[in-house]
């Protein structure tokens, strides 16, 4: 039986024995408002009360003893310290006041000094001022007949310049006294002072507080007396008057119904201490025999439950699995109304909810992982890291290994084709060495495999036990041994089903559990898959139109650059993380050597976005060709742009096109001049010959689309070697910064490439930039060339028909001159058909001009605006035949307008 710690047990009185009477009257009853004399009882000391008084009494006189002698004590020292710093203080004044120091050399220092020494030690109100010289002999004393004699104390240290504080008795009681030096200007001491005061003059405080403390001590024996009496009267209403029998009888039925009960209970004081445990609670917990008076963190229990039991918190039927049982605990405090701090738990074995309550712990788990595949599975549109995160998901807390394979073509975005191989897409295990087919790994299923089952059957196949499968185990013979070797026993294959089209199939393995997979756990696994293959299949689509809109717009794109000799160019195309954008550029060569650079950005994303850039493209190309300047090109531009927002309605869910920029430039080589006018795009960065960079004005029209406004266009003088970098503001614009920081870091990367090459400087530019940029990035870096004098002819020809025969000769020398003799018969033969057409149908100035470039380019200028026009003549007439002519003996030929005419060419290839 369990008692109470430090209470003994009152053996069971035997049967017949006479009760024993009560106080006060013979048959042991009481008088009806009798009670016991509390007083008595107190001052006799007979009971606990009194001996409890007894002991207050001894306490506080012990407490007033020790406060009297604390307090003398303290008074002494006090007043010790303050005779000292008063005798201190007036002795460092004295020696230190002026004129002590010169009345010390004067012939008569008592007279001088006397007065002043009586009246500081009046003033100051110590006991003695002594002047005396460095033997000793003093000038001054409160007692005149004492002038004169030596001085009674120690000099020696105040002579060497220290200061000397000794306690002496003198003949007017036990004192302090201090000697200090006086010393001269130059440091010499020349004598010295001495004050002291009696410590009865700075005392005297015990006497005044000792009637306090006896005082204070009458009034602490008065409250322990009314302290103890009401103590006494206390117990007895809380006894309710009882006798030690009757408290003795109550305890011992509490203690039988305590120990009876088959509920455990455990009562815990508010230091964490077991002071009870009955029997039940005993055998429920396993408590050790010593377990009373010890911490409820050292009986062995389970850290949940420990920390149940010394946290003393309200608990209501809290289900804790203590060793192999499953306890209800209830727990509340014990000083709710005024009790002891701790708190009594009452313990019920509850071990038959332990199947229901594991039944339910696995449903939830279970619904918290299908939760968790709807958030965690399809982050983002990639089919392998989709299929990835399911793996990822299901390992460890449904299977130690999961596979996921899936058909070649859904990798790559189409539909599967039955009957192809598979390839596994993800993998995820507990350990990394298992041997499984890896990651990337083509595997065609033969047909007896519970993946072929699977996949033919559209159902999800288990295979419990993988040693007695032979089905599985004829995949590959020397494979499955390894498997079944590393511990792997059980397996469950789902179809990957979207719809109609089985994707692949998903592999779930068991090696740590010895139980083979169940009929709920396939369930759970259909479950999982089921999920996954919405993503997966959404990956799919979204990588097929992604490849599709990613091949529109490489095959959109220039391949390769055309080959001039104007300027040494390098480009890079960068696609955005996600989907296809409308960036595009394009190097197109025109007449006269001339180049012309196009960098754009159709607004958007998606397939229509790389279409319209294709269309923005393809009319560059015919508007280039009639030789347009750049801001009438960007006016047409404008206009198409417009009519392709109006008349077409976007693709549901797709962005309409709502405009496009675009930057075009044009650049003569012989005259070095760059003609630039951008639409709503960023300018163009210049880097001269030496690593100057440069953003130059160029007038920003507005983008490509939204009309009414004209465009401009500046010229731009280049030195050879310059370098002109275009691009489109994914290269300097994110989420991030904003444009006027990005323009700045473009700058400091072209500063760092000063005499690079165009390659080099596109390498340095897009070293800054992420792996995937957020939005497209097109870059085109030129570095400028020039085509020289020598290469270059010019001749001014009359408007007069025999000049023609005189331009010829000419002409005839030049090619000589550049050892192009074979082309002097069909270069006379061009030159004479557009000059006499210029001469005959034009107007003046007429120039001719020949270029030396790749081929041999002839150019007619006239100050009309009149173009001809290629016919066939018929056979009677006579003329119209020299368009026609040079059209035949020319590689190619045009018409370009200037502001003052225009211009008819023709090119010829160099042998």
């Amino acid at each position: 039986m369990v008692r109470l710690p430090g209470r003994a047990t009152r053996p069971s009185r035997p049967s017949g024995r006479p009760r024993a009477p009560r106080e006060g009257r013979p048959d042991g009853s009481r008088a009806e408002g009798e009670r016991p004399g509390v007083l008595r009882s107190v001052v006799t000391g007979r009971s606990v009360a009194g001996q409890v008084f007894l002991l207050q009494v001894v306490i506080v006189l012990l407490l007033v003893v020790s406060a009297v002698v604390a307090q003398v004590l303290q008074v002494r020292h006090d007043s010790d310290v303050e005779a000292r710093n008063r005798s201190l203080s007036v002795a460092q004044s004295f020696a230190n006041a002026p004129g002590t120091a010169a009345a010390l050399r004067s012939a008569h220092p008592t007279a001088l000094l006397q007065p002043r020494a009586e009246a500081t030690r009046k003033a100051t109100g110590v006991d003695f001022v002594v002047v005396m010289n460095t033997d000793g002999v003093r000038y001054t004393h409160p007692r005149p007949d004492r002038i004169g004699k030596q001085f009674v104390g120690t000099i020696a240290p105040a002579v060497a310049g220290g200061t000397v504080v000794e306690h002496v008795n003198g003949t007017i009681g036990p004192l302090v006294q201090v000697v200090v030096p006086v010393k001269d200007a130059g440091g010499t001491v020349v004598g010295l002072v001495s004050a002291g005061i009696t410590t009865a003059h700075v005392g005297g405080a015990a006497d005044q507080q000792l009637p306090l403390l006896l005082a204070a001590a009458a009034v602490a024996l008065a409250l322990a007396t009314a302290g103890t009496a009401l103590v006494s009267r206390r117990l007895l209403r809380q006894t309710r008057g009882l006798g030690p029998y009757e408290m003795t009888r109550m305890y011992e039925h509490h203690d039988a119904v305590l120990h009876a009960v088959r509920e455990g209970v455990l009562i815990v004081g508010g230091d964490g201490r077991l002071l009870l445990a009955n029997d039940e609670a005993q055998r429920l917990l396993g408590l050790p025999p010593d377990a009373e008076r010890r911490s409820v963190l050292e009986l062995g229990l389970d850290e949940e439950t420990a920390a149940l039991l010394g946290s003393g918190r309200v608990a209501t039927d809290e289900v804790h699995l203590v060793k192999d049982r499953l306890l209800a605990i209830n727990q509340r405090p014990t000083d709710l109304r005024g009790g002891p701090p701790g708190s009594v738990t009452t313990l019920r074995d509850s071990t038959e909810l332990r199947a229901l309550s594991g039944r339910a712990e696995v449903a939830r788990e279970r619904l918290n992982m299908l939760y968790d595949a709807g958030v965690g599975i399809g982050t983002s549109l990639d089919v392998t890291r989709t299929a990835q995160e399911l793996a990822d998901l299901a390992v460890p807390r449904f299977a130690d290994f999961a596979t996921v394979d899936l058909f070649d073509a859904v990798i790559g975005g189409d539909e599967p084709k039955p009957g192809t191989a598979l390839r596994r897409a993800a993998c995820a295990a507990l350990r990394p060495d298992a041997p499984l087919y890896p990651v990337g790994e083509r595997i065609r299923f033969v047909a007896t495999s519970p993946q072929a089952r699977s996949l033919t059957t559209g159902q999800s196949v288990v295979e419990p036990r993988l040693g007695t499968a032979p089905g599985w185990r004829a995949q590959d013979l020397e494979r499955t041994d390894q498997v079944l070797a590393y511990g792997i026993h059980s397996l469950i294959t789902v179809p990957l089903r979207a719809g109609s089209l089985v994707l692949g199939v998903v592999n779930f393995w068991r090696s740590q559990k010895p139980q083979p997979f169940d009929s709920e756990e396939v369930a759970l696994a259909e479950e999982l898959v089921a999920r996954a293959a919405v993503s997966i299949d959404n990956a799919r689509r979204y990588t097929r139109e992604h490849s599709m809109a990613v091949t529109l717009q490489r095959s959109l794109l220039p391949r390769s650059l055309p080959e001039q000799g104007a300027l040494e160019i390098a480009y890079r195309y960068l696609p955005a993380q996600s989907g296809v954008g409308g960036d595009w550029f394009d190097v197109l060569p025109l007449s006269g050597a001339r180049v012309a650079l196009v960098v754009g950005d159709v607004v958007g994303h998606g397939l229509h976005a790389a279409a319209t850039m294709g269309r923005l493209r393809t009319a560059v190309h015919n508007f280039s060709a009639l030789d347009l300047p750049p801001d009438e090109l960007l006016g047409l531009l404008d206009e198409l742009v417009g009519r392709i927002d109006q008349d077409e309605t976007p693709a549901e869910g797709s962005a309409a096109v709502t405009g496009a920029t675009c930057l075009y430039a044009v650049y003569d080589p012989v005259s070095r001049l760059c003609t630039v006018a951008r639409a709503g795009h960023p300018p163009p960065a210049l880097v001269r010959p030496g690593g100057r960079v440069e953003f130059p004005d160029v007038p920003a029209g507005p983008p490509l689309g939204l009309g009414g406004l004209p465009f401009e266009a500046t010229e731009l003088e280049l030195p050879e070697g310059s370098r002109l970098v275009l691009y489109t503001d994914g290269l300097v614009e994110d989420r991030e910064r904003d444009i006027d920081e990005g323009l700045e870091l473009l700058g400091d990367a072209l500063r760092r490439t000063p005499d690079s090459s165009p390659e080099e400087t596109c390498r340095s530019v897009l070293d800054r930039l992420p792996n995937r940029p957020r939005d497209d990035v097109a870059l085109i870096v030129a570095r400028t060339r020039v085509l020289g004098a020598d290469r270059v002819a010019r001749w001014r020809v009359p408007s007069d028909p025999a000049a023609v025969s005189e331009l010829r000769g000419s002409v005839t020398r030049q090619l000589a001159e550049w050892e192009l003799d074979e082309l002097a018969f069909t270069t006379e033969l061009v030159l004479s058909e557009l000059v006499t057409n210029a001469i005959r149908y034009g107007r003046g100035p007429i120039g001719v001009r020949l270029l030396r470039e790749r081929t041999l380019i002839c150019e007619v200028s006239d100050g009309s605006t009149t173009s001809p026009h290629l016919r066939y003549a018929a056979s009677t007439d006579e003329g119209g035949r020299g368009l026609f002519l040079v059209a035949q003996l020319a590689e190619r030929w045009g018409t370009r307008y200037t502001a003052h005419g225009k211009i008819i060419w023709a090119e010829q290839l160099l042998p």
